[in-house]
């Protein structure tokens, strides 16, 4: 398993190898990369600036992880969290999970990042013409992590 944040940018195809590694029992792997977008909330977005709480926010990640592997065959996941100031079109996370069938790698991922969206403490702070703001939780993201509170 791998969890990181961080400043740099990620390869995809670097870490899907690394995920892929000495497994040959996976017979299917799902991701997920978020990006920056350029508007949000009617607004041009000119960067998004991401914090979190180190420590704290590692930790989240492992026990998102870990409850992705209580309740499907996770063989191996990967999470990597941008921080720091990143503008449209740049990648800010990945989320891949591998496992030796497709339903539990689909289920497992989609779990993951609606987790990470709702509970991992990061701060996002986009900046537009307007000037700069804090980005709010959203009720839809919060509607989407009912669906895995059984």
């Amino acid at each position: 398993m791998k969890i990181s944040i961080q400043e740099n940018d990620f390869d995809v195809s670097m870490e899907l190898s690394l995920l892929r590694k000495d497994l040959p029992g996976i017979g299917g792997i799902n991701l997920f990369v978020g990006t920056v977008r350029d508007t949000h909330l009617g607004d041009d977005v000119h960067a998004m600036e991401l914090e979190h709480y180190p420590g704290m926010t590692e930790k989240a990640l492992e026990d998102i992880i870990q409850q992705a592997q209580s309740r499907w065959e996770v063989l191996n996941a990967t999470i990597i969290h941008r921080v720091g100031k990143l503008v449209p079109t740049d990648q800010i996370v990945l989320v891949a999970v591998a496992s030796s069938h497709r339903g539990d790698a689909y289920a497992a991922c989609e779990f993951m990042m609606d987790y990470l969206k709702t509970s991992a403490p990061f701060w996002k702070k986009e900046h537009t013409p307007n000037g700069s703001r804090w980005v709010d939780a959203r009720t839809s993201d919060d509607d989407r992590l009912k669906k895995w509170q059984m």
